[in-house]
């Protein structure tokens, strides 16, 4: 059985096929061109397509050692299932993620110690302050807000994150095109020149963290980054007195996809930086490759604290090391619809008036 062989345009996926007065591939359906060398070095790279290897070596954190552990305590919420660790002096607490009471359940089963912490440099005091300058120049928050709101609870915790280091080789080519416009007496004119971009390189990635925790909400962590690791220490239980740790239930296998993710984005981010001096860039193919890629698990200092207003709870949150503060606010429903008629007259107003300069020219 013979086999029909279809070259496809790269700029319009039409049927391509060879103009012998030409001596060239042509589509005629965009009147593209191509040298036969050209378009087959391009279909060799399409078949030699392969796909992205984004493996990591699994070799964050450490077996506890015999007496580390001493006089540290898990507590468990009845609530949501968080865990959070303390100390043996640690009387009844409540859990920083719902406000429900904790108990504590006993020692660490079969979890691995930390290799590095960064310790809180912001005490509960820069927290408070913090949340009262959250409230300023928000136009749209109740006013009553400041007055009614209440904070039921502020907590220290070291967040458990997996924090991920690689090289990324990427090999990406890009569907671009160059648009040039005239016009004379008679027509208007529209050239466009298709271009096949390739960029290759390598990026260096250095710990980039993922949350280990379910409780807290990856967007909110991401929110408060980033950390500067060049405070991170070897870990030591010391550090952990005075305040609450989160246990990882996130383990480092379940954050690679979050990690790949997070390198796949940026490194595409980075190489179409590269692409100048066109109308339009689409990517067309990428592969990216990992190389010495290892992981590493630390705990991050963050604030949580809790408020209540309206029989509603609002969370915030705290780089415990930068002061990075975030969290939802609510929004006066009154103040935002005359805002938004204010918005709206305002835009009548401008269209009116360039409608009358409009009939005046």
């Amino acid at each position: 059985m013979s086999t029909l062989l279809e070259y496809k345009c790269p700029c319009c996926d039409g049927k391509i096929e060879f103009d012998s007065t030409q001596q060239k591939m042509v589509c005629p359906y965009c009147d593209t061109t191509f040298d036969v060398e050209t378009l087959k070095g391009y279909d060799e790279q399409l078949n030699n397509k392969q796909e992205d290897k984004m493996d990591w070596d699994e070799s964050a954190g450490t077996q506890w050692q015999e007496g580390e552990t001493e006089g540290m305590r898990v507590y468990t919420c009845q609530a949501c299932g968080g865990e959070v660790v303390g100390d043996a002096t640690t009387a009844a607490t409540t859990c920083p993620y719902c406000d429900n009471p904790v108990i504590m359940t006993g020692q660490f089963m079969n979890d691995l110690k930390p290799d590095y912490v960064i310790p809180f440099k912001l005490d509960k005091k820069a927290a408070k302050e913090a949340l009262a300058n959250h409230f300023k120049g928000k136009i749209l928050l109740p006013k009553i807000f400041k007055d009614q709101n209440h904070i039921d609870e502020i907590k220290g915790i070291y967040v458990p994150f997996w924090l991920f280091d690689a090289d990324a080789d990427a090999d990406i080519h890009y569907k671009a095109t160059k648009v040039r416009h005239w016009s004379d007496s008679n027509y208007r004119y529209t050239e466009t020149k298709y271009f096949s971009v390739h960029r290759a390189g390598t990026i260096g990635f250095d710990k980039i963290p993922v949350d280990g925790s379910s409780k807290m909400a990856d967007d909110l962590m991401e929110s408060i980054e980033p950390f500067n690791t060049k405070d991170m220490v070897d870990f030591q239980t010391a550090y952990l007195s005075g305040y609450l740790a989160d246990k990882y239930d996130v383990t480092e296998a379940d954050s690679v996809a979050r990690a790949n993710d997070r390198v796949k984005t940026s490194t595409e981010a980075m190489f179409a930086s590269t692409v100048q001096g066109f109308n339009s860039v689409v990517a067309d193919s990428t592969r990216i490759q990992l190389q010495n890629s290892k992981a590493k698990y630390a705990l991050y200092p963050v604030w949580i604290l809790n408020t209540t207003w309206n029989n509603q709870k609002f969370t915030f949150a705290m780089n415990g090391q930068t002061g990075k503060f975030v969290g939802n606010l609510p929004t006066d429903m009154g103040l935002l619809a005359k805002w938004l008629l204010g918005l709206t007259a305002g835009i009548s107003v401008a269209a009116f008036a360039i409608q009358y300069l409009l009939w005046l020219l």
